[in-house]
């Protein structure tokens, strides 16, 4: 339980709120460094556009359904991790999706379980395993709508950018494959090649979001009043008005609600997904569980 002090610190920040920005700073060094790195290795040309970048959310945004849920199945099918911890983590997630909000105490559980079975991992090994994962369970879980969107961006000579809780190493394996410029993610500590089981701060969630978002524009000399963010949750409404332009994808019904008071984009791909034809945001056109069980058993069973 935590104490007052730590609920409560009117002459600072709370360590929650310490946490979060620590989070969103390891994100953006990282997501930083890893651009450079790709840059020198590829010699990829320069933006036409230096000071715009899109944001896009990934959960509901640019994957239908729970990216972390769809690695953890994976993970799972190749004892990565037991049946008994997925369960527990497709309950948490389908709480989610049934009331729109997420539970603190959940967020914490699934936390801890997360630490507890990566610590000691490899992380050449985990990256690996993501890009497997990828193209058997996500590929096809793209919104073409969201894709064509990133595209836009791109085609502009824009970064574009995934900013997301899911781990930084499984993120960057979804903007690789996108052939988007890099991912925002949670940062899981490692040393000599594996990781600790704790993070660097905090999951990048809500308001380390948008300190990443800053982080990463401070670092790469963007103009965030030029800049675009795309979500489907309420809970990124710290990274939605730390930009210029917001959109609202698939969005929960308290963003919806806040995206029509503040006359927002709200571009919903849902009903059709794979017939989704996509239309360019105002803004942008002026500026330029069972099923998952069924299928370890029968791998299993083909062992």
């Amino acid at each position: 339980m935590r104490s007052r002090w730590e609920a409560h610190r009117p002459f600072g920040m709370s360590i929650a709120e310490k946490r979060l920005n620590i989070a969103g700073e390891a994100s953006a060094e990282m997501a930083h460094a890893l651009y450079e790195a790709a840059q020198d290795a590829r010699d990829r040309a320069v933006p036409r556009d230096l000071t715009a970048a899109a944001f896009f959310d990934v959960d509901n945004t640019m994957v239908a359904g729970a990216s972390s849920i769809h690695f953890i199945r994976g993970l799972a099918a190749r004892d990565y991790i037991s049946v008994r911890d997925m369960a527990g983590a497709g309950w948490t997630q389908l709480k989610f999706r049934i009331t729109g909000k997420e539970n603190s105490r959940d967020v914490a559980s699934g936390k801890e379980k997360a630490l507890s079975f990566i610590a000691g991992r490899s992380t050449a090994e985990f990256t690996q395993l993501g890009e497997e994962i990828y193209d058997e369970l996500i590929a096809d879980k793209i919104w073409p709508g969201t894709r064509a969107l990133a595209q836009m961006h791109l085609d502009a000579g824009q970064q574009v950018w995934l900013v997301t809780a899911t781990p930084v190493e499984l993120a960057q394996v979804i903007a690789k494959r996108l052939g988007l410029t890099g991912a925002l993610g949670t940062v899981l500590e490692s040393k000599d090649g594996k990781f600790t089981g704790r993070l660097v701060g905090d999951l990048l969630h809500g308001r380390g979001k948008a300190h990443a978002i800053r982080g990463l524009a401070a670092r790469e000399g963007l103009n965030l009043r030029r800049c675009t963010a795309y979500s489907d949750s309420f809970n990124d409404l710290p990274m939605l008005t730390a930009v210029g332009t917001a959109v609202a994808i698939n969005p929960d019904s308290d963003l919806r609600v806040v995206a029509r008071d503040r006359s927002w984009e709200i571009r919903d791909f849902r009903t059709g997904r794979k017939a989704a034809k996509v239309g360019i945001p105002t803004a942008l056109a002026l500026g330029a569980l069972g099923g998952t069980v069924a299928a370890i058993a029968s791998r299993r069973a083909e062992q």
